[in-house]
């Protein structure tokens, strides 16, 4: 069965760089199988992500991609997971769409982010009773 990922990767300060590490990422992971889902490569190419007002727009693409059921996984990538991509992270377990890391490093921080996301849940459920 065919499955859309949502490539995660952290696009902000080397754009050009990181947007070279995304094709070929999609390089390798697209097959009859798996279609790498990625809006915002298209998005970096005539929006300035240092602009906030265009990156937002970048990062609405993406989030209506989510909203939209286009998305089946989200796979982490990189050497960390950067703002955009914890945003990235929430909406995916919001929507109850798997997150997958891929590298060692977004594996330890999504984990960190798991446990951050379950304290809170536990301390607003503490203080309410």
């Amino acid at each position: 069965m065919r499955k859309t990922v949502y490539i995660a990767h952290p696009v902000a300060g080397d754009v050009k760089g990181n947007a070279q590490k995304i094709l070929e990422i999609c390089s390798e992971i697209h097959t009859k199988n798996v279609i790498p889902v990625v809006p915002y490569l298209v998005s970096i190419q005539y929006l300035n992500d240092d602009a906030i007002e265009e990156r937002r727009l970048g990062i609405e693409v993406n989030i209506e991609c989510f909203h939209r059921g286009m998305v089946d996984e989200v796979w982490l990538y990189g050497e960390r997971i950067s703002p955009g991509m914890k945003e990235e992270v929430l909406l995916a377990f919001k929507l109850n769409i798997p997150v997958i890391p891929r590298t060692p490093k977004t594996e330890r921080e999504l984990s960190e982010i798991i446990n951050k996301t379950q304290n809170t849940i536990d301390s607003l459920r503490a203080n309410h009773n």
